[in-house]
């Protein structure tokens, strides 16, 4: 599925291990904004924020969280669209930042903050979160090593298995929330867990000018065999008409925006086949 759409917030932070890694987020993707919370302060509520905690127990938070996007499909569409593909749109809309938290402070700084659902907040239409970073995992020379709440880890293949069990932890009760909507059994669910990892850092990446090694860091995190994630980062390489060079990869789900538009698919979707690839793709980078 393609980038959320989100607005541009205004980020206030209370200075954390991973405070770097968010505000690189705001410079280079302003869209989305990231406020730590410091002791004592409290959680946003009211004005469009809901807490991942709310959403997992899928009562009427969420009911007002998916109006949004039955909404907006209305709008932009002019049809109205399934609950479960609404559902799937809403699920999206929230992983997608929700696992750069994780991901882009291991991307960048080697730390890999431990976020539940009880310390993220979320306001969509604004594209701002709030969380509070009480412990994060780390490599033994880090000079975070020695900071409040730090877990030192042997190396960098057991800084991947934190990244993997951070985001499992976070996303397993929102995933149990939205199930019921979604008509989708586990494997399918953590099929689109997988993509939200792959494809909000690997964009994130080629706006900080490292997508190559995204690309590789992201195939080290996910080779395929790491449950409860479904299938590999999954990146291929096809050719230009030009001999270049057009990274893409094949998606673990399907976001089911065909169901809206069928001849629309997105340009990682496996409905997609490698010529229209390449016309989209050669297009993208000419321009």
């Amino acid at each position: 599925m393609s980038v959320p759409t989100l607005v541009t917030g205004v980020a206030r932070t209370a200075p954390s291990a991973v405070s770097e890694a968010y505000a690189r987020v705001a410079e280079v993707f302003p869209s989305l904004s990231v406020r730590e919370l410091g002791a004592g302060e409290r959680v946003p509520h009211g004005d469009g924020w809901v807490a991942a905690s709310r959403l997992a127990e899928g009562g009427a938070d969420l009911e007002t969280f998916l109006a949004w996007d039955e909404a907006q499909v209305l709008r932009d569409y002019g049809q109205q669209a399934r609950p479960d593909v609404i559902a799937g749109f809403g699920l999206h809309r929230y992983a997608w930042p929700a696992c750069l938290l994780i991901t882009l402070p291991w991307f960048l700084l080697r730390r890999v903050p431990r976020l539940p659902v009880s310390d993220v907040t979320f306001q969509r239409t604004l594209g701002r979160m709030a969380v509070r970073v009480d412990s994060f995992a780390c490599l033994p020379d880090d000079p975070a090593a020695t900071m409040p709440g730090a877990r030192v880890v042997a190396d960098e293949e057991a800084l991947r298995a934190e990244v993997r069990d951070a985001v499992a932890a976070h996303l397993q009760p929102v995933l149990d929330g939205f199930r019921p909507r979604m008509r989708r059994g586990p494997r399918a669910l953590w099929g689109m867990a997988t993509d939200e990892i792959v494809e909000g850092l690997w964009y994130l990446a080629h706006l900080l000018g490292e997508e190559q090694r995204a690309m590789t860091e992201l195939e080290q995190l996910l080779p395929g065999t790491t449950e409860p994630y479904v299938d590999s980062a999954a990146f291929r390489e096809l050719t230009g008409p030009n001999g270049e060079s057009l990274p893409t990869r094949d998606r673990a789900s399907c976001c089911m925006f065909y169901t809206l538009r069928p001849a629309d698919t997105c340009v990682t979707c496996p409905r997609t086949c490698d010529a229209d690839r390449i016309s989209r793709l050669g297009a993208t980078t000419t321009g």
